[in-house]
């Protein structure tokens, strides 16, 4: 048992002082007491850690490569064009699950808890397509991610989970997701694409006469178990809908942004009673405090108005979009994550108290300074599953990590 006390802790139910915490050595939050006196005490305040929902880490390799004009209407598909060509001798590896442990390898090592989602990739286009030349390597059909599901699934733990990733409705198609969906384990995570791009949304009423989240939501079982990536382009009645089924919708501010997708419906989506968590996507950007900030500027530009994602627990923005955030992706990744409440996984972000833009702030003013500052240092230890993999802003194997880094992108772009 480790006991620690924070002046300031972001508890689900708002911002409390003299917050007793105690880790148990299963690595959960079993004591959480506000008024307390006793216990290590922390740098300074403390926050629930924030799930990365939706990642393409490879695409960390590429980012500030494609921002040059190629055509006159540069987009998403255009983009995606210099994905394909990016590592053009990619082929597929020996060992199908190959790089989905390699992303468990590399999370162990470095103290991350992740959930692996391997992703079904069948087919172009809608209509059950064939793959085109450049997209063969990324060919799969529902047995080869189960297969990959039940290899992974080997290695689950406190820390590592196991869903599958039907990519989208355009590379899956609906015979291969009712097998996939019905051959998981309950409570597996689901994550899908849907309705990024408006050609996506044409293309999906030429082929059935529906939109994409208006047929997702009428011919699967959507549920909590569901992250629905994006869902930029709905209706208002789509809106509506999948705030009730429950789903997690995935946004991924920065990325969505600099793909031109457009800007997700937030506003009337929250008042539904929608849930939502935040994604780094192709990894343009790193930091969950500037993906938030994001989310919330869009809507103020759409809006012509200030401080929207507010209410309820919370007046303060930042403290709104935090907890919203960290518990929604927390169920989109399907693990006891996201608040700090005893029974949950330890995870916590604890802020360095003596820097400048922390100065005569707490409770709210803390979540504000974090997301709308613009501050890179507040960050200074972090706590995964109760093990310290950050102390005073640095992880052990950093330099290291720069290093191999380096050495990939050397060869990628030799």
């Amino acid at each position: 048992m480790k006991t620690y006390l924070a002046a300031d802790a972001l508890l689900p139910g708002g911002w409390a002082r003299d917050v007793r915490i105690v880790v148990d050595d299963a690595g959960d939050f079993s004591e959480v007491t506000p008024n307390a006196t006793s216990g290590e005490r922390l740098a300074g305040p403390a926050l629930p850690g924030m799930a990365n929902l939706h990642s393409h880490a490879f695409q960390r390799a590429m980012a500030g490569l494609t921002e040059v004009r190629g055509t006159a209407q540069d987009d998403f598909w255009t983009w995606r064009e210099l994905m394909y060509r990016f590592d053009p001798q990619g082929r597929p590896y020996a060992a199908p699950a190959e790089m989905l442990l390699r992303h468990l390898a590399a999370a162990r090592e470095t103290g991350i808890a992740v959930t692996l989602l391997p992703s079904l990739y069948a087919w172009s286009n809608f209509g059950a397509r064939p793959l085109e030349p450049r997209q063969a390597r990324f060919a799969s059909d529902p047995a080869a991610i189960l297969r990959m599901v039940e290899v992974a699934s080997r290695n689950e733990s406190g820390d590592v989970r196991v869903g599958v990733a039907p990519h989208s409705l355009r590379a899956a198609d609906p015979a291969q997701l009712e097998e996939l969906v019905a051959s998981l384990r309950p409570q597996a995570p689901i994550h899908i694409h849907v309705a990024e791009q408006e050609k996506e949304v044409d293309d999906c009423l030429a082929w059935c006469g529906k939109r994409p989240v208006e047929w997702l939501l009428a011919r699967m079982p959507v549920d909590a178990r569901w992250c629905v990536v994006h869902a930029t382009h709905m209706t208002g009645d789509e809106t509506a809908a999948l705030a009730r089924s429950g789903a997690v919708t995935g946004l991924c501010p920065s990325t969505e942004a600099d793909l031109g997708d457009g800007i997700f419906p937030l506003l009337d989506y929250r008042a539904a009673g929608g849930r939502y968590g935040i994604g780094g996507d192709s990894h343009v950007s790193r930091d969950p405090a500037g993906e938030l900030r994001l989310l919330e500027y869009a809507q103020r530009l759409a809006a012509r108005r200030r401080n929207l994602v507010a209410g309820g627990r919370s007046r303060a923005v930042g403290t709104t979009l935090w907890l919203e955030a960290a518990a929604g992706g927390a169920q989109a990744l399907g693990r006891r994550m996201g608040a700090i409440a005893p029974g949950m996984r330890a995870d916590l972000v604890v802020l360095e108290a003596q820097d400048p833009d922390l100065t005569g702030r707490s409770g709210d003013a803390v979540a504000n300074a974090l997301v709308f500052s613009g501050a890179e240092n507040l960050v200074r230890d972090v706590m995964v599953g109760g093990n310290w993999v950050v102390s005073r802003g640095c992880h052990a194997l950093q330099e290291q990590a720069a290093a191999r880094f380096k050495q990939a992108l050397g060869e990628l772009l030799a």
